[in-house]
This record gives structure tokens, C-alpha cells and sequence, in this order.
């Protein structure tokens, strides 16, 4: 039972969708490689993820991620549009999209929290404005139907 237990961490920073791969060139062959930035904001999420899980077991099963992504709020942004956008009154569409944050959280949490993204059945996400951007990550295991 104790592998139906919920993990959440929280990834620092301004959150950052998975970058496209690039193709690059060596001698007279093409290679695809991902980008270093992507990479290395994949490792973050790796270590968030690793300390949460404090040494458990994968999950094996089906899970649903809840995202909560804040974004901070531009320089150029008014007192009172900050204020709005705290409470919520003013949307969040700051780049990158939700699906890109999403596959770079899923991507960086194969062999960490479970053996592949598959396992992401169900999900929720939530884009904010804050003083402090950063990716709240929740994952939560199911349980699997019996038939």
C-alpha cells in the first residue's frame, strides 16, 4: 500500500517546455540531439522528483500529474495589473505551452518516479502569475481496475 502513496516537489525556476530535438551535423552524417537547456532543466526536475521519492520503489501502475506552473510576472507589469494577476483576475499565456511543460516534467520523471511516461493516464494543470515561478508537481498513483 505504501506504493499508492502520493509524491509532490517542486521544480525552481521559470518553467520551461521541453525543446524541440535539433539535428546536427558530424562528418558527412546528420545527428539528432535535445537541446542543453532542455537537458539540463530535465536534471532539476530529475533530482526534485528523486528526492521525493526518497528511495521507493517505481510506480508500476497507472498515475494521474497535477501541475500547478507559475510563471513570474514581467517587469513591465503595473502595480495594479500585479495585484490583479496575483488574485487571479488576469489568465497566464506566457510561453511555453502547458503540453511542452508537461512532457519535459514526464520525460525527466522515466526511471525516477516510473519505468515510462505511458503510466500518465489522467491529469490536471493549472497556469498562474506569481512571485515566485516555479512547477508544483503532484503524482498520484491509481488504482488499477481488476478485471
Amino acid at each position: 500500500m505504501d506504493n499508492l502513496k502520493p509524491i509532490s516537489f517542486i521544480v525552481p525556476g521559470e518553467p520551461q517546455g521541453k525543446g524541440r530535438a535539433r539535428i546536427g551535423k558530424v562528418g558527412n552524417f546528420a545527428r539528432m540531439y535535445t537541446p542543453a537547456k532542455t537537458v539540463a532543466y530535465e536534471g532539476v526536475i530529475a533530482l526534485a522528483a528523486q528526492e521525493a521519492m526518497q528511495g521507493r520503489e517505481l510506480f508500476t501502475g497507472s498515475v494521474l500529474i497535477e501541475l500547478r506552473i507559475l510563471h513570474g510576472m514581467p517587469q513591465s507589469m503595473s502595480k495594479k495589473r500585479k495585484a490583479l494577476a496575483l488574485a487571479g483576475k488576469i489568465g497566464c499565456r506566457k510561453k511555453p505551452d502547458v503540453d511542452n511543460v508537461l512532457k519535459a516534467v514526464c520525460d525527466a520523471c522515466n526511471g525516477v518516479v516510473w519505468k515510462d511516461d505511458v503510466q500518465a493516464t489522467d491529469g490536471m494543470f493549472r497556469r498562474r502569475w506569481s512571485e515566485t515561478p516555479g512547477v508544483h508537481v503532484r503524482i498520484v498513483p491509481l488504482m488499477e481496475d481488476e478485471a
